[in-house]
């Protein structure tokens, strides 16, 4: 079955390439669904790797695109970027605007079970299942060779669902992520209100208790900031470390003395990441 195409709503060229903006009718997620795709130069030659960019809290499809200055090394290494929103918009349910840290902005990268984001906030099969499937059809990329990564919640996203389906990716990394979900006021927060009351449903989205119950993972290049604000009581990278110690994972954890939580520590280091992934996209 054909999927419709999405319909772009701006196009700017960079770097030889061209940074895109579409929106679509989202059957994941019951409403529409924006995302922005950087298309390299290479792709006119052909179909190249592609990697997807999982945004933080209150983010949208424009913050990375126009922050974090990937487009030129995704230019030189021939990847093709995606980076999708991070939540359902305008449905008008009951509580989606109350607060900044749940509802809009602040879909988690799951999918919800309890009333009123139960058949909306799936976010999980949004980005694992309906949009893959329609960058595959609709862009020239290849779709056996895919990559995530992700800041923030994004960062937790990107961990998670490597995680959850490795059969998807081939490398992945996370600026800032929310290492611990189930440990910290954010993950409290939005899986109680997600999920419901049971912590034990809680821990299948949780990086560090995935990793504390199995063998295979992708090595994992994690940049954090020592400065960040929220590094203490919502991050806790030293829990990611310690599992992967304990259970013998490949992380590369890397705190940047004196770096904050914001896109200009992002663009800092982008280059790296984008080289880790080439690296793995192109073996």
């Amino acid at each position: 079955m054909s999927i419709p195409a999405p319909t772009q709503t701006s196009k700017n060229i960079c770097f030889g390439g061209s940074v895109e903006f579409y929106e679509h009718d989202s059957e994941a997620c019951k409403c529409k669904m924006s995302f922005s795709v950087f298309v390299p130069p290479q792709a006119q030659e052909g179909p190249v790797p592609v990697l997807y960019w999982l945004s933080g809290l209150t983010c949208t499809a424009t913050n990375f695109t126009t922050k974090a200055g990937a487009q030129r090394y995704a230019a030189e290494h021939g990847l093709l970027l995606v980076a999708p929103d991070t939540s359902p918009r305008g449905l008008n349910l009951p509580g989606e605007d109350d607060n900044w840290d749940f509802g809009t902005g602040a879909g988690f990268y799951l999918n919800a079970t309890q009333e009123p984001w139960q058949g909306h906030y799936n976010m999980e099969d949004y980005i694992t299942k309906e949009l893959p499937a329609l960058i595959n059809e609709h862009f020239p990329v290849l779709a056996d060779r895919a990559s995530v990564f992700g800041h923030s919640m994004g960062g937790h996203g990107a961990l998670v669902l490597s995680l959850r389906h490795p059969e998807l990716y081939r490398s992945v990394s996370a600026f800032s992520p929310i290492c611990a979900p189930t440990q910290c006021p954010w993950g409290e927060k939005a899986f109680s209100g997600y999920l419901g009351d049971d912590k034990e449903a809680w821990k299948a989205h949780d990086t560090c208790e995935l990793l504390a119950n199995t063998d295979n993972a992708l090595p994992m290049l994690v940049d954090q900031g020592t400065s960040d604000g929220f590094l203490e009581e919502q991050l806790k990278p030293q829990l990611l470390e310690a599992v992967c110690k304990e259970k013998g994972h490949s992380l590369t954890l890397r705190m940047q003395e004196g770096y904050d939580h914001s896109y200009y520590f992002i663009a800092s280091f982008i280059e790296d990441h984008i080289k880790h992934h080439a690296k793995a996209l192109k073996a």
